[in-house]
């Protein structure tokens, strides 16, 4: 009989190149490891924080080795980890990588015992039946999940046979993005163990010439820094780290590694003030632009904020602090407006002002000022922004060439009416007709960022994805200092059309201090060797130029094999066209998105790219199962999404939605289940018995539950009053459905229809948009029909009991259909909330450590406990484990407790 255990292998590295900002740990994740009792909690503490260690006596990796090469930006990585399962049984290992979110995979295999296995992209609709049988039969299907700010996390579990070897190849390709004057690369590294040989190389090599290059580690020592060895010439640089086993550990007799953080490579080129640096190969062009010592234009720009209600708290104190900072920093010629949005929206000013210091002081008063208040009316607020852009440039009161742009900063989703969301984007896209920018910022997981990012491409601009942390003003003004400063506008290159086909984007709205553009093409003539090249843009001055490009020598140009890899200069032509594809398909009409949908495609397929439009298919040895690697939007990263056996990041365009629970229950202790970390935040709310709270408000759906709290029937002198839910409301005003349900009765209402029934009965009751399941003595199941499903639990006491009295468990089983806006104690937690645990101590119950949680912005001192879940078990209730937010939620909730205190069962607002 054989025999299989399940091992964590480690968390690896990746070879990264980001724009810049700080990024999440790795959280390594054991397959169906749950606490189920209290007295294991204390045992599994350490794991928990230390994400898990493995069996190291069992599991040996022999080899870690990342190997990167750049050319002329194009960066190819290959990730090869070798392992030896030591053990006289088979084990199951886990591979876990974490990759760059911009990249594209393009490789992975697995070699055991001689036998090769290769991962095969297809087209995403095409790799749906292997999908769904591996969901079907229990597996977890989606190999690739969204891991902190900027990250991927691909990660694959293989049975390897007793005293085999299996390795690990993985590889993705990248072009990187010049950022604030550098281009940046970030192998992150966490083997979680001793590794026998363990290597990092990246090779650079670019023909322009190498300005400089730094390199540098988050988890380098004083003793380990002379192992970083870094040769550079003038046009290639070599970086290599490879300490021994020795060398990685934390102490000489430990068995610890110091390898458990991030390695930096950045680096720049030489630019010249001319038409910029181009290369051809192999019937392929590539083009780079950043002209140096150009002076920076000034710009008019209306800053939108969104000062809804779902901004309370932390998220509004941090964009104030953020624009308070920026205010500071403008350039005295700039202009500038602000405009705050909710139900209505508020102008500070009715026309754009200069950034004088006065001026400058005047709108930091407004800005202290601003108060969160009503819904998220989007549109209006932009269109007066338009306006009075356009008016400012009638009047001429600002520079002639100053360049026009928007910055929206928004955490909701806009109100759907009277406009629907498309037809918003169209109005503004019309308003605006080609001629401004706009630059979204979508703060926090509940903002609809697939709207902003159709907006902002709609309209020559970018959106980007505000974090909720203590960092997120940072965030902010990190963002507005990449578009702060405009060297040129309406930059236009032109390529004989005689000469060149198959052209990425080449007229561009700016070019910003310390970026750069890059365009790449085909030639008519594989044996060309010049064209005529021209470049015009408006800045301080008009900027034109005409250059020839000239072909040089293969082998002059790249003399040495080992900083190239393959027709690189045709695969970053490829890569730079897909992600322009990908663009404009969210731009054009019906017939021009599915054409551009299937020219993408056909590139992706051919240059085997795991885009939006492609699954990699990994087909795991002895197994018909398919596990499949897609490629996250932005959209799905960090939504929770059902992935075989449960929830992850993963994407679910042929999957089906489901969600996790959380709930309220007992006196009253409040639950929250975020199953894409693997945990669960719970909290308690102590108020006077009597006080109705809201629960769920969804002001898009018109979905609200309220419920009101009951004490004990005697309370003990000097004891503690007790409280507990003893009546819900639930209401939703789209379909005039109400319901109340108390510990004595059920009434329903919906379109003027009544009915009334007791918890004596079993029942099943059908409406026109609502279902609702009795089961006497025991539960109500509500579904409000497409839209959610809530579960009441009906806690019978004694009658005679001196003390008690019946009360009653809310739980939301299913909510995946609600909006972004929805909030409420329980609500606001339905799209999710990120949140980091360290340093574990002993609390006052030597059953219940402390720790210390990093959590909107702020350290807390949470509890390790749990609290009972009654669904399956009435009586007992099942333990589940949750870090304990003290003081009524204090530092989780938005705002106070005493904020969602309502007047009414049924009230709204």
């Amino acid at each position: 009989m054989s025999v299989s255990w399940t091992v964590v292998l480690f968390s690896l590295f990746v070879c990264i190149y980001v724009q810049s900002g700080s990024f999440e740990t790795l959280v390594i994740s054991k397959s169906n490891e749950q606490w189920s009792h209290p007295q294991v909690i204390q045992g599994n503490m350490n794991r928990l924080l230390k994400k898990r260690s493995v069996n190291s006596a069992q599991i040996e990796v022999q080899s870690v080795k990342v190997d990167c090469k750049v050319t002329l930006r194009y960066a190819h990585t290959v990730m090869t980890t070798k392992v030896l399962n030591k053990a006289d049984v088979s084990q199951e290992v886990f591979f876990e990588v974490e990759l760059p979110k911009t990249s594209f995979i393009t490789n992975f295999t697995m070699e055991i015992d001689g036998k090769t296995y290769t991962g095969e992209v297809k087209e995403k609709e095409k790799a749906k039946k292997q999908y769904e049988k591996a969901v079907s039969s229990g597996q977890t299907a989606g190999l690739v999940k969204a891991s902190g700010r900027k990250m991927e996390k691909f990660s694959v579990n293989v049975n390897v046979a007793a005293n085999s070897i299996v390795t690990f190849i993985l590889t993705h390709e990248e072009l990187l993005q010049r950022v604030f004057g550098k281009y940046e690369l970030m192998i992150r590294v966490k083997p979680k163990q001793l590794v026998q040989h363990f290597e990092i190389v990246a090779d650079i090599y670019e023909p322009q010439g190498i300005a400089f290059v730094d390199a540098y580690g988050t988890f380098i020592t004083n003793e380990l820094l002379p192992l970083v060895e870094k040769t550079v010439t003038d046009k290639k640089a070599h970086v290599y780290f490879s300490p021994t086993m020795d060398q990685q550990r934390t102490c000489p007799t430990c068995e610890g590694t110091l390898i458990d953080g991030d390695f930096f490579i950045k680096y720049d080129v030489n630019h010249a003030n001319d038409i910029g640096h181009i290369q051809i190969a192999n019937g392929y062009f590539v083009h780079f632009f950043a002209p140096n010592s150009l002076q920076r234009v000034p710009k008019m720009v209306a800053f939108v904020i969104d000062n809804s209600y779902s901004m309370v708290g932390t998220k509004m104190k941090q964009t104030k602090e953020a624009m308070l900072t920026i205010l500071d920093e403008l350039p005295e010629e700039d202009y500038f407006a602000l405009i705050v949005f909710s139900t209505t929206y508020i102008v500070w000013r009715n026309h754009l002002s200069k950034a004088t210091q006065e001026n400058v002081e005047e709108a930091k008063k407004f800005v202290r000022t601003i108060e969160v208040i009503g819904g998220t009316e989007m549109h209006d607020p932009m269109i007066h922004a338009v306006n009075m852009l356009y008016k400012e440039q009638r009047n001429g009161t600002a520079p002639q060439n100053a360049i026009p742009m928007i910055i929206l900063l928004t955490d909701g989703e806009p109100n759907p009416y009277p406009r629907s969301l498309p037809e918003i984007q169209e109005s503004i896209r019309n308003a605006i007709g080609g001629n401004f920018s706009v630059f979204s910022l979508a703060f926090g997981n509940d903002a609809d960022y697939g709207f902003l990012d159709v907006l902002s491409k709609q309209n020559n601009g970018v959106a980007r994805r505000i974090y909720e942390y203590s960092d997120a003003p940072l965030q902010l003004k990190g963002f507005y200092e990449e578009v702060a400063s405009p060297l040129l506008s309406d930059v236009k290159f032109h390529y004989p059309d005689n000469t060149v086909n198959s052209l990425t984007k080449s007229h561009f709205k700016q070019l910003f201090n310390g970026s750069e553009i890059m365009v790449a093409g085909q030639l008519n003539d594989i044996e060309m060797n010049n064209f005529l090249v021209e470049v015009s843009a408006q800045g301080l001055d008009n900027f034109e130029v005409k250059g020839q490009a000239i072909s040089q020598d293969w082998k002059t140009i790249f003399p040495d094999e080992d900083y190239v890899f393959g027709n690189f200069i045709e695969r970053l032509w490829a890569y730079l066209t897909i992600q322009d594809l990908l663009d404009k398909k969210d731009k054009g009409s019906p017939e021009e998105k599915g054409n551009v949908t299937d020219e993408a495609l056909k590139l992706s397929l051919k240059y085997n790219f795991v885009t939006p439009l492609t699954s990699m298919v990994v087909t795991k040895p002895e197994s018909e199962d398919a596990l499949i690697a897609d490629k996250l939007t932005e959209e799905q990263r960090g939504k929770p999404q059902f992935s075989g056996t449960g929830y992850s990041a993963a994407p679910v365009s042929y999957s089906y939605h489901s969600a996790p629970t959380n709930y309220v229950d007992g006196d009253p202790h409040f639950f929250i289940e975020l199953s894409q970390q693997n945990d669960a935040l719970c909290f308690n709310i102590d108020d006077k018995p009597g006080t109705i709270f809201n629960l769920v408000r969804d002001p898009l759906t018109g979905i609200v539950v309220n419920g009101q709290t009951i004490g004990d029937k005697k309370v003990v002198p000097g004891k503690k009053v007790m409280t507990y839910f003893g009546r819900f409301g639930i209401l939703h005003e789209r379909f005039g459905i109400r319901v109340m349900v108390s510990t004595k009765e059920i009434s329903v209402s919906e379109e003027g229809k009544d009915a009334k029934f007791f918890w004596s009965e079993t029942a099943t009751i059908k409406g026109t948009n609502m279902d609702l399941q009795v089961i006497k003595d025991r539960s109500l199941t509500v579904t409000l029909r497409d839209s959610v499903k809530f579960l009441i639990i009906l806690h019978k006491v004694w009658k005679n009991h001196p003390y008690h009295q019946d009360y009653l468990g809310f739980y939301t089983l299913d909510s995946h259909l609600l909006s972004k806006s929805v909030h409420g104690l329980l609500g606001q937690f339905y799209h999710g909330v990120e949140f980091q645990v360290s340093d574990l101590f002993p609390g006052e119950d030597p059953s219940k450590p402390d720790a210390i949680m990093l959590l909107k912005g702020h350290e807390l001192v949470v509890t390790r406990g749990w609290q009972k879940d009654f669904r399956q078990d009435v009586k007992y209730g099942e333990n589940k484990p949750c870090w304990f937010i003290h003081h009524n939620g204090t530092g989780l909730l938005d705002g106070v407790h005493t904020d969602y205190i309502m007047s009414d069962l049924f009230k709204t607002i």
